[in-house]
């Protein structure tokens, strides 16, 4: 597959990059009209839009090196930064190596819950998980800066794991780059907009809240609804090459969809496959999928995928159960091993 990568994927990842582009540019200019609510709809569609498309099909993905074959310098996982309050280096260093090295392991992904949500039942309950539908609801309208704050790992901090200087430069990072993005949406365009002042703000901080739950319906739809497990520290002791493939697919699910909701997921409706290939092109993954499941029916490997509604309810349904104490309904169980033909 990767041997086959040419012009047809750059034409591809470059035509993305416009689009959401003008979609910024446009959204911007429309936006100083937002005291016309149909401007100010419309200005505030074409930003979300834009932030989307930065933040999950450009940035997530230039980011874990899909795009570096090309050897275009604007378009590097080394050099690219992005729309949101997480700087580059710190997401890469916890997202492309922790989280793809350790998925779904309790207690090696960090990804599981971000530090506040009890998402499976060999997670200890404590009476804080009461109050975790409204953690859960405050993480959506802010997963940016969720993630980014997480990232940083204080926790570890407080365990003597991680040194007061590393977590204070690290803070430091998050401070500055999430600052440059509030004070460009928050204070430089609307100030410049005069009059127009609030209607932009608005605008701006609506497009925001829309990304960042968009971000987190399609994150943890891909990770945490029925069907996709969560894994022991045990269960990895030893674990082969093909364990650790076994272990992507069966601890990621995907979401069906139209061409268009893929592009917006940032292929990322297409979690099994992304984990199986993290820096093959996302535009790739619906060429590779009918593959990947053919061979998972082959071996009796389950492949989980549905609807974003449904994978919806699930999470939001195992978030309400696992806020009391007790185990949730049980998920299947995971042999550890690679399931081998006959």
């Amino acid at each position: 597959m990767a041997a086959s990568l040419g012009e047809d994927d750059a034409r591809y990842i470059r035509r993305v990059i416009r689009v959401q582009r003008l979609l910024e540019i446009g959204g911007r200019a429309t936006m100083f009209a937002s005291f016309l609510p149909p401007a100010w709809l419309a200005a505030t569609a074409m930003l979300t839009g834009a932030k989307i498309l930065d933040n999950m099909e450009i940035g997530h993905n230039v980011m874990h090196g899909q795009w570096d074959w090309m050897s275009d310098p604007a378009i590097q996982s080394a050099t690219w930064e992005w729309d949101a309050a997480s700087p580059s280096e710190q997401w890469k260093s916890a997202h492309n190596y922790r989280h793809h090295t350790y998925t779904n392991v309790l207690g090696e992904d960090r990804d599981i819950g971000f530090g506040i949500l009890r998402m499976t039942p060999a997670q200890q309950w404590r009476p804080v998980f009461l109050a975790q539908p409204l953690y859960a609801a405050a993480l959506a309208l802010t997963f940016e800066w969720g993630v980014a704050l997480f990232d940083i790992e204080i926790d570890r901090t407080w365990r003597g794991e991680k040194s007061w200087r590393e977590t204070l430069t690290h803070l430091d990072g998050v401070l500055r780059k999430g600052g440059r993005q509030a004070l460009k949406d928050y204070v430089i365009f609307p100030l410049i907009a005069g009059p127009g002042f609030l209607p932009v703000l608005l605008g701006n901080l609506t497009a925001n809240v829309l990304r960042n739950i968009w971000a987190y319906m399609i994150i943890f739809c891909g990770h945490f609804p029925e069907g996709a497990e969560i894994f022991t520290p045990e269960q990895i002791v030893q674990e082969s090459r093909g364990e650790w493939y076994l272990r992507q697919i069966q601890g990621s699910a995907n979401i069906e969809g139209s061409p268009l909701f893929h592009i917006l997921s940032g292929n990322l409706s297409h979690q099994i496959e992304h984990h199986l290939f993290p820096d093959l092109p996302s535009n790739r993954y619906a060429q590779i999928a009918p593959q990947v499941r053919s061979l998972c029916e082959r071996f009796g490997v389950p492949y989980t995928s549905g609807r974003l509604g449904r994978q919806s309810i699930d999470i939001w349904r195992n978030i309400f159960r696992l806020a009391l104490p007790g185990p949730s309904r049980p998920r299947r169980a995971w042999t550890g091993r690679v399931s081998r033909a006959r």
